[in-house]
């Protein structure tokens, strides 16, 4: 099932989001986009190859555009305000499956921010970041990673990514006690590993992955 719905975000800003429900979903998570002023957007293939992945391991995903892009309302706040349309994402996600295991994720600026929500809201539910902002001059700094909460968290980064240095993602991740793997042969844009990224998003969120699934898909093609 598709449904688009809009999510109400403080006072005065509606996103645009929709869902994608399996029949029997046993997981669900929160998906946000890349920079919406490098053309991110709920739709872009790497967002539609993981959620239709996810679907069909019966995870029910939920996307929506950040403010200023597409039909939400609002202006585009370089990251700050974002954070609240993330907030408002999450409580709508478990208002609507509470009795879902629910995890939060993004790509590039959607990680980033996905994260500094986790971090302000002090959140322990799983945590999935493609290619964060690490070590990216122009991108929001990241929480400390001793101020993080306890939560499991996962971090996905090609090892030649253009744009995130693949070493201060590593780090990171490392400093964060968090589980990190790295696509052997990709960069920020995962061409043709779409369904790899979505492999090791299932296993972050708590999904029974196999342990050889998820080498496969750090291994060079």
């Amino acid at each position: 099932m598709n449904e688009k719905i809009r999510i109400r975000v403080g006072t005065s800003v509606e996103v645009e989001a929709r869902w994608d429900v399996p029949e029997s979903p046993n997981h669900a998570i929160v998906f946000c986009h890349p920079h919406p002023l490098h053309g991110g957007t709920m739709n872009v293939p790497l967002l539609d190859v993981v959620s239709s992945s996810l679907t069909e391991r019966d995870v029910a995903v939920l996307r929506f555009n950040f403010r200023g892009v597409g039909r939400s309302t609002g202006i585009h706040d370089g990251g700050i305000a974002e954070i609240d349309d993330v907030a408002a994402a999450v409580a709508h996600a478990a208002e609507t499956y509470p009795e879902l295991p629910l995890g939060v994720g993004g790509w590039s600026f959607g990680a980033g921010t996905a994260l500094r929500w986790h971090a302000r809201d002090r959140s322990s539910i799983n945590y999935i970041g493609i290619s964060p902002g690490v070590g990216h001059a122009a991108s929001q700094r990241m929480p400390e990673p001793a101020s993080l909460p306890p939560a499991h968290r996962t971090f996905i980064i090609g090892d030649r990514d253009q744009l995130v240095p693949p070493d201060a993602v590593i780090d990171y991740a490392t400093r964060a006690r968090a589980v990190v793997h790295v696509l052997k042969g990709s960069d920020h844009f995962f061409y043709f590993r779409e369904q790899k990224v979505a492999c090791l998003v299932a296993a972050g969120l708590g999904l029974p992955v196999p342990a050889e699934e998820i080498a496969l898909a750090c291994q060079e093609p």
